[in-house]
């Protein structure tokens, strides 16, 4: 997966995301913005998974759920 297009984005500490490149605007909670994060420093889903497995009480098969979801939010809106 290429994250690339992540490395450009204007991101705030509140969740103001902007994509430069498209004039795009998108918002995202704290959890999203850790997601964000991760896949910028190169960890892959499974990783990323595991380490807010150690960080939240949530079970491992909800996170991967939501991570998937997010993941996917993210390709649906052309940033990875």
């Amino acid at each position: 997966m290429s994250t690339d297009r992540l490395k450009s984005l204007a991101i705030s500490d509140t969740g103001f995301i902007f994509d430069p490149a498209t004039g795009s605007a998108f918002s995202s909670n704290g959890v999203g913005l850790r997601i964000i994060g991760c896949l910028k420093e190169g960890m892959d889903s499974a990783e990323i998974i595991q380490l807010l497995s150690e960080i939240y009480d949530v079970s491992l098969d909800e996170l991967e759920s939501d991570v998937t979801d997010f993941i996917r939010s993210l390709k649906d809106a052309y940033l990875i």
